[in-house]
């Protein structure tokens, strides 16, 4: 199961999906409907929370590494979801000139 909860932030202009307990099966088509709603309907800047995730399979990665492409920020803390985002972004966005932030930050 997943919960996906959609929380906006009008200091920042940011939205954050806050995503709870499994990417895996029918739960990864769930969020890839979600994010194709807030893509329509807004051009904020959108955090994935993945605090609350804690289980992740290849299709969830798929969709994880298309949400990011799209400027998506993803933010993980648990072991597994930090190593899924890292390599992620270590492969960096397709037309971009850097990787993420935490590259950027190391080579200032």
């Amino acid at each position: 199961m997943l919960k996906i909860t959609q929380q906006r932030d009008a200091a920042s202009e940011s939205t954050s999906l806050i995503l709870e307990g499994r990417l895996g099966g029918p739960w990864v088509e769930e969020l890839h409907s979600c994010w194709r709603q807030m893509a329509v309907s807004q051009q904020a800047r959108t955090v994935i929370e993945l605090t609350g995730v804690t289980f992740v399979d290849a299709e969830g990665k798929a969709l994880l590494i298309q949400m990011w492409q799209q400027g998506a920020q993803l933010h993980a803390v648990g072991c597994l979801t930090r190593c899924i985002v890292e390599e992620i972004t270590k492969a960096g966005r397709a037309g971009s000139s850097r990787s993420s932030r935490k590259d950027k930050k190391e080579g200032s």
